[in-house]
């Protein structure tokens, strides 16, 4: 069913590039561009844009440009680098690309403006920055899935908006990604809540609905659960695991 673009709840419609940047990445006679422009998936993304799904899920090999994807698409709705709310400003060392100066967002109509980025790599100095700005959950005597958790069943994910995750299996048990599966079912479920989500975990790339895309070296396209890479590997690896490991002894 085709969406009314008036009403659509979605945060977040479609990820564009502006036009020059696009040209001189992506266009005809383009040059070899300097990082991130020069990672295929991030050259396809400026180039030809990216329609985002209630869920969408992004996987690959690391260094396909997942995370730098997803942290652009974050700072250019307005959330830190490092996570939090449009509010937060937590800096400790600035990494980022400039990729996000360059996205612009198509919003939908009537949508959330609130959102909230969680980034496994730097869950620990958000909690810090969390606990010193007032009172909070003590997020430290916790351990990292359960902190994870903690900060989850806040009011910070109990209405809509726009939620990235950047691998946040990062510190949770098998069982534990199953109720993040479930989580992630419910938000995309919300109305005006959206989720964009780069995981390693092929079990959080399970997720049902979810618009699925695989990055490589050719770019990302859209894929089945099934057919995935790492799903394969996975598959591969737990029917008979001493394959793998005789070629690492060797």
């Amino acid at each position: 069913m085709s969406r009314d673009r008036v009403l659509d709840p979605r945060p977040v419609v479609r990820v564009t590039a502006a036009p020059e940047v696009a040209a001189a990445v992506a266009g005809p006679g383009a040059t070899e561009p300097p990082w991130p422009y020069s990672i295929p998936a991030v050259a396809q993304l400026v180039g030809d844009g990216l329609e985002l799904d209630d869920l969408t899920v992004l996987v690959g090999e690391n260094g396909a440009g997942k995370s730098t994807i997803v942290e652009a698409v974050a700072m250019a709705y307005g959330l830190g680098a490092e996570g939090g709310s449009v509010h937060g400003r937590d800096t400790t060392w600035r990494s980022e690309s400039p990729l996000h100066e360059d996205l612009r967002l198509v919003r939908g109509g009537g949508a959330s403006k609130w959102g909230y980025f969680l980034r496994a790599e730097t869950m620990h100095s958000m909690f810090t920055y969390l606990q010193s700005s007032g009172p909070e959950r003590d997020f430290h005597t916790r351990s990292h899935g359960e902190a994870f958790w903690d900060l989850v069943t806040t009011s910070r994910f109990a209405d809509g908006g726009l939620f990235v995750m950047d691998e946040p299996e990062a510190g949770l048990s098998f069982d534990a990604q199953l109720r993040l599966v479930a989580l992630l079912l419910e938000l995309a479920d919300r109305r005006g809540a959206q989720v964009l989500m780069a995981t390693h975990s092929p079990i959080l790339a399970s997720v049902p609905g979810a618009a699925l895309y695989e990055l490589s070296d050719e770019g990302m396209h859209c894929a089945r659960w099934e057919d995935l890479t790492m799903v394969d590997h996975y598959r591969r690896y737990l029917d008979a695991p001493e394959r793998y490991l005789r070629h690492l002894m060797e």
